[in-house]
């Protein structure tokens, strides 16, 4: 199993869990749980961090149900974390995939 097909059976059975920075950052941001899970649930991972501070990491580009892009960075299983969520941002990536 691929590491994005993980990732979507941990997101679709609820099984992560936000670090305050994502708290902080999604509230923020108003990024909801449900926009998470589904940017992930249709997502592909666009970075790999394998040396992240909460330990393998990964950032992933998906869509809303309304259309919305998202980047979400969190951990790799068995534990994984949300560490952070936001917009792209049009000046920083190139399609929402590369960055500029």
């Amino acid at each position: 199993m691929s590491a994005i097909d993980e990732l979507r059976a941990v997101f679709a059975a609820g099984l992560y869990h936000y670090t305050l920075h994502a708290v902080r950052r999604t509230t923020v941001r108003r990024i909801s749980r449900q926009e998470i899970e589904q940017a992930v649930i249709v997502g592909e991972i666009i970075e790999q961090y394998p040396h992240d501070k909460y330990g393998p990491s990964c950032l992933i580009l998906g869509f809303t149900s309304a259309g919305r892009p998202l980047h979400v960075q969190c951990s790799l299983p068995p534990d994984v974390k949300i560490i952070t969520a936001y917009e792209p941002d049009p000046n920083e990536w190139l399609d929402n995939r590369v960055r500029r």
